[in-house]
């Protein structure tokens, strides 16, 4: 493995796009080959989208394959790929126990860093239920997953990172909290529906990122998945101005197909945007007349 150091405030960011499917291993072995193809800047943060191991069975199996946190060969196996490539590796979410009676599970984002040690665990706080007008109908998350209960964000060689999971982009709330918690990229990995993916996903992605003046790294299932659910696809790689620097889009004509999005990101343009703009500073003088 070659790799190339990328300039003082400079970090590689890449989000992945995946047509995840029922079987743990088999999507260990697709994540394997697409980590391959990653540019070799480091420092390199990964993001692999929603239910990157196991998608398109039902939640049962997602409870089935379920690992008590800090255990398990699926855990161990992204700390190894993580090391192997010297990158900062977000298991987009993985079903997580914390005891083996528990009947439901936590939609767990966990951070790897560079020497294969656990960062960060964020679970999904804002569960998926709700009714959409395609095949699959009705959504109801929160059957089988435990809601996360914080907010979370970890310090590393690049800035701080923000966690947040697919549904949680429509609530701004959690956004606003990560950057007040020093957020400076915030990872979304996702799952979006075909038909909220095609009205919302830019919108709300871009939006989100304006907003905190962040950048955002939306990872993303695409595709027809076992269970006949469709998903939007279009990984994107956004800056804090707005900007979407690199997509997973299809060829004309063509659908999309399991790729990277991927883009070197100068987090001191950042800090110039907030400057200039400091929208932080005027919502702490705000916070006052809106609450009351």
């Amino acid at each position: 493995m070659t790799t190339a150091t990328t300039p003082a405030n400079k970090v590689q960011l890449t989000a992945v796009q995946m047509t995840s499917q029922p079987q743990p291993l088999d999507n260990l072995a697709v994540i394997e080959q697409l980590l391959e193809q990653i540019p070799p800047a480091r420092p390199q943060l990964v993001v692999l989208p929603e239910a990157c191991l196991c998608f398109g069975a039902g939640d049962k199996l997602q409870r089935e394959i379920a690992e008590l946190h800090g255990q398990g060969d699926l855990q161990q196996r992204l700390a190894e790929l993580a090391q192997q490539h010297g990158i900062y590796l977000l298991a987009g979410t993985m079903p997580i126990i914390d005891s083996r009676e528990a009947t439901k599970f936590s939609a767990a984002s966990l951070l790897f860093g560079p020497d294969g040690s656990e960062l960060a665990r964020y679970n999904k706080v804002h569960l998926f239920d709700v009714d959409v007008a395609d095949n699959t109908k009705q959504y109801r998350e929160s059957n089988w997953t435990e809601a996360g209960t914080e907010v979370v964000t970890v310090a590393t060689e690049f800035g701080v990172l923000g966690l947040a999971v697919c549904y949680d982009v429509r609530f701004p709330e959690l956004f606003r909290a990560l950057r007040t918690a020093g957020a400076d990229v915030i990872s979304l990995p996702s799952a979006f529906t075909q038909v909220t993916g095609a009205a919302h996903w830019h919108v709300l992605t871009r939006a989100r990122a304006i907003e905190q003046q962040c950048a955002v790294v939306a990872a993303a299932q695409v595709g027809t998945h076992a269970n006949g659910r469709a998903t939007f696809g279009h990984a994107l790689i956004i800056d804090a101005w707005g900007r979407v620097l690199d997509e997973c889009e299809g060829a004309t004509g063509q659908p999309q197909q399991p790729c990277l999005a991927t883009a070197a990101v100068d987090l001191s343009q950042q800090a110039e945007i907030r400057q200039n703009i400091p929208v932080a500073e005027h919502f702490a003088r705000s916070k006052k007349v809106i609450h009351e």
